[in-house]
């Protein structure tokens, strides 16, 4: 996986693999951090990877691991004195994805979330130290991804279900049978909410996520569904805040295809 990871002194582009975490300055240029992932902690038949990253609390840069670690990094403001700072031991299966908060979060729910194959879900408040706050326990499937607005945890699972949880408390508002095959992708749109799915049935959904002003219900709309034609699709993402393009790739696809308002 690759993300850019936003912290108010610096930008950093990291990356992991089956070898370790690499962190980059955002244009590539210089590799300012190395991690490597111990391989003998792990039985020999069991694959080692690191994957899921997001930045959190304004200086740290959160990654999971395959043995269900989430690695905390503290990034100083400049340079490479990069140190883990902490580690997540809540998940006992790998972890396949984590996201902050990219809204604004009602008081008390949590600035991130980590997600596990198993379909465990953890919320966590994001300090000098972090605190799990809610945990979302496994029901057979597996949580591919997942987003965190406005205290609403959105996940897509394997079985195609987006399901929607308040991230204070961890329960279930909403569950929609989104697609017909495994969902590998979820991005969010931080000014309007808009949700985009991607999955292995070659759809593209977009929703919108709201919270009813009289109730404090979640509520999720269909907007708009893509086919794109003969494609697994496995990743999805929009170009810009406002969620009016996304940009879409498929297994064995060698191209981006990017869709936007006629």
């Amino acid at each position: 996986q690759a993300a850019w990871c936003v912290l108010p002194s610096r930008v950093l582009l990291v990356l992991t693999s089956q070898k370790g975490i690499q962190m980059y300055e955002s244009d590539g240029s210089i590799m300012v951090y190395w991690h490597a992932l111990d391989v003998t902690e792990h039985p020999p038949a069991q694959a080692v990877f690191a994957r899921g990253i997001a930045a959190a609390g304004g200086r740290f840069i959160c990654v999971g691991t395959s043995s269900g670690l989430v690695l905390v990094f503290d990034i100083p403001p400049k340079g490479t004195n990069i140190t883990v700072s902490e580690v997540l031991e809540q998940h006992h299966d790998a972890i396949t994805d984590i996201a902050a908060e990219l809204g604004e979060a009602p008081d008390g729910a949590g600035d991130l979330v980590t997600a596990d194959d198993a379909g465990t879900l953890c919320v966590w408040s994001v300090g000098e130290e972090f605190a799990l706050l809610s945990k979302v326990p496994a029901f057979g499937c597996t949580c591919a991804s997942v987003k965190l607005w406005n205290g609403i945890v959105a996940a897509g699972y394997g079985n195609g279900q987006i399901r929607l949880y308040e991230a204070a408390t961890g329960l279930l508002r909403a569950e929609v049978n989104a697609h017909a095959r495994w969902i590998y992708a979820l991005d969010l749109a931080p000014q309007t909410g808009k949700l985009l799915s991607g999955a292995e049935d070659s759809f593209v959904h977009v929703w919108k996520l709201s919270r009813n002003p009289d109730t404090e219900d979640i509520e999720i709309e269909h907007c708009h569904a893509e086919c794109v034609t003969d494609t697994q699709v496995c990743g999805a993402r929009f170009c810009d805040p406002e969620g009016n393009s996304f940009a879409v790739t498929g297994y064995d696809l060698s191209e981006i295809c990017r869709y936007g308002r006629a």
